[in-house]
């Protein structure tokens, strides 16, 4: 699993933040930060949640890495 975000598209509304925090955070503007680009199998549900979550559709999951 390999994540990807367009932090420029990002609207700051922090629900990556709260279905992953283990993955996601967010900078002093509210813009979404990657903390784990190849995340922990124990974690991959949330990731792929918060992917779900974005109201902005910035977050991306290629699978095959």
């Amino acid at each position: 699993m390999r994540i990807r975000t367009e932090r420029d598209s990002c609207i700051s509304s922090g629900a990556c933040v709260l279905e992953a925090p283990q993955v996601f955070d967010q900078d002093e503007d509210g813009v979404v930060v990657l903390l784990q680009e190849s995340p922990a199998p124990d974690v991959a549900d949330a990731a792929r949640n918060a992917m779900m979550a974005c109201p902005a559709a910035v977050i991306t999951i290629d699978e095959d890495t």
